[in-house]
């Protein structure tokens, strides 16, 4: 997949290649100098190459270990992690192995620069420092993290767990609001493990966010640092996620503006979203079958669109409503949106007007312009005797969250409004608890998922799929990097928005076996492998292996 990504940054903030310039080497090695102090090792910038030799030549002996071991290395020895790794090392390699001097450049399991000045040195120092132990048992993120066996002679000899692979990776992806990553070089030349380091990927993004839930900075920049070195021994959709959780952390860390044009949804991203995966799809087509199901004998029907955006949810609508044996009833469709979105308001109209003479629908369309839905007034929206109601929300009530009682007030306007139905389609995920560290958890789970299912393809295009990264990235940066009214957000669990419509008043509507068929005819449209369909309480649930993502749910007044 290839993306364009601006040049205009300065360095310090954009991925860069390992220089030879020594000052830069040297910068380098004191950034690693200060990732050890942190974890209470003692290491002299002076020692850095020395000491990552050492540790290279000790893992490589393990890998080529007789079967029964080393005994050095009996069970009841105790091997502890010293303040002073170098002397520490030293004492290892010498009384375990009986090794030569170690000559990396003719070494053929390493693919280091053997240019003048070279930056091998540095690069050994990262392998070092990615090497951290945050533990073993949990699962990398989903994705295919595999490197292409290397299958050439002088290399065969080489055990199959372990991969040496030359790095060059390309910039991170961007979310196109400002600077990349941290300003941090990754190496030329990593020893590549990516089952291990996707565990340990995992485990330094989790140790990050603790450290910022604790409002430890320090060793949260080092971290996010480490990440990024992590991240690009992984590929497909491992580090695509790691990328941007670790932008999003780095903009958390140096409180990093994130205005609203920048969190603003881009509707163009949505479009490409919309054709490269059937969440969207999903939600347009079960709440249109409830709303058909709901408006059935009616004459005269009116739909109020929470956020219409551009408006391609309706034009399925109105090809159904074209099909019924008694004629069309009357349709009457209220978009609404934010002041920024006038004229697209204004050109959804249009077409959807043209559409409807098309499909010999009588139709009327309606825009309205409010900065929130917590704005709307129910006599902004013209209600007519004798017309059946309908209000559909995709993906736009979680948002009302993020300011005190604006949920309680929409829900209030629906209930002024006494609808037929109501149709809500969320996020099921849980992002808007009161600890960072647990939404932090939640959001890595949930958009590395997501980034799974766009990596399976099902036909799509690349640049459908890369433009569909930037959109959930833009919803990652959100989720991590802002807080209070700026983080909008909010999504939360199926049976969250459950208590808190019954609390309100609204009783569910059993979504019946029309709009389970809508939904498989989605996934059988889409053609990827590995999205599931599940009822719960009457609500459908769409997912990607068997994890719930989006759900779709109906309501009505209670009795």
């Amino acid at each position: 997949m290839k993306r364009e990504y601006s040049s205009e940054e300065n360095s310090s903030n954009t991925w860069g290649n390992c220089s030879s310039d020594k000052s830069k080497m040297w910068a380098a090695v004191e950034k690693e100098d200060e990732l050890f102090g942190l974890l209470g090792y003692t290491v002299k910038p002076s020692e850095m190459a020395e000491v990552a030799e050492k540790i290279q030549q000790i893992e490589m002996a393990m890998w080529n270990a007789p079967e029964d071991g080393f005994p050095e290395f009996a069970a009841d020895t105790i091997h502890y992690n010293p303040s002073d790794i170098s002397s520490w090392l030293e004492s290892m390699r010498s009384g375990i192995f009986s090794l030569p001097e170690f000559d990396s450049s003719v070494d053929p399991f390493l693919e280091y620069p053997t240019t003048e000045n070279s930056s091998s040195s540095v690069n050994i120092s990262h392998q070092m420092a990615v090497d951290l132990d945050f533990g073993s048992d949990l699962i990398a993120i989903p994705g295919k993290a595999i490197y292409p066996v290397d299958q050439s002679p002088e290399k065969a000899h080489q055990p199959p767990a372990k991969k040496v692979k030359t790095l060059s990776p390309p910039p991170p992806p961007s979310l196109g609001v400002g600077d990349s990553v941290g300003g941090f070089a990754p190496p030329r030349s990593l020893l590549v493990d990516s089952e291990e380091n996707g565990i340990r990927l995992v485990y330094t993004l989790m140790a990050c966010a603790e450290a910022v839930q604790q409002e430890d900075l320090k060793l949260a920049e080092a971290l996010v640092n480490n990440i990024a070195v992590l991240a690009v021994s992984q590929a497909g959709a491992m580090r695509k996620v790691a990328l941007y959780f670790t932008e999003a952390l780095d903009r958390r860390i140096h409180k990093a503006s994130t205005n609203l044009q920048e969190l603003s949804i881009n509707y163009k991203l949505q479009s490409h979203f919309y054709d490269a995966c059937p969440y969207l799809k999903f939600a347009h087509f079960t709440a249109n079958q409830a709303i058909l199901e709901a408006f059935g004998g009616k004459k005269h029907v009116h739909v109020i669109d929470f956020s219409i955006n551009q408006g391609m949810q309706w034009p399925l609508l109105l090809q159904a409503l074209a099909t019924i044996p008694t004629g069309a009833p009357t349709f009457r469709l209220t978009g609404i949106g934010t002041p920024e979105q006038s004229d697209t308001l204004k050109e959804v109209g249009l077409n959807l007007s043209q559409f409807s003479k098309q499909m010999n629908v009588p139709f009327d369309y309606r825009k309205i312009v409010v900065n929130s839905l917590a704005d709307l007034d129910a006599t902004m929206l013209d209600i007519k005797e004798g017309e059946t109601i309908a209000v559909n929300s995709i993906f736009d009530l979680h948002q009302m969250l993020a300011k005190p009682g604006a949920i309680d007030k929409v829900l209030n306007l629906i209930l002024q409004l006494k609808p037929q139905i109501l149709t809500v389609v969320e996020q099921d995920a849980s992002h808007n608890g009161n600890f960072f560290y647990d939404r932090f958890t939640s959001a890595l789970h949930y958009y590395s998922a997501l980034f799974d299912s766009l990596e399976s393809g099902g036909g799509s295009s690349d640049e459908d799929k890369a433009m569909s990264e930037l959109y959930l990235g833009q919803q990652i940066c959100n989720v991590v990097a802002c807080e209070g009214p700026d983080r909008v957000e909010r999504h939360e669990t199926l049976v969250q928005w459950r208590n808190r419509f019954s609390s309100a008043g609204f009783d569910p509507v059993h979504l019946g076996s029309n709009v389970h068929k809508q939904a498989m005819m989605i996934l059988a449209m889409s053609g990827g492998n590995g999205y599931t369909v599940d009822e719960s309480y009457g609500c459908l649930m769409l997912g990607w292996q068997n994890r719930p993502l989006i759900a779709t749910s109906a309501w009505k007044m209670s009795q």
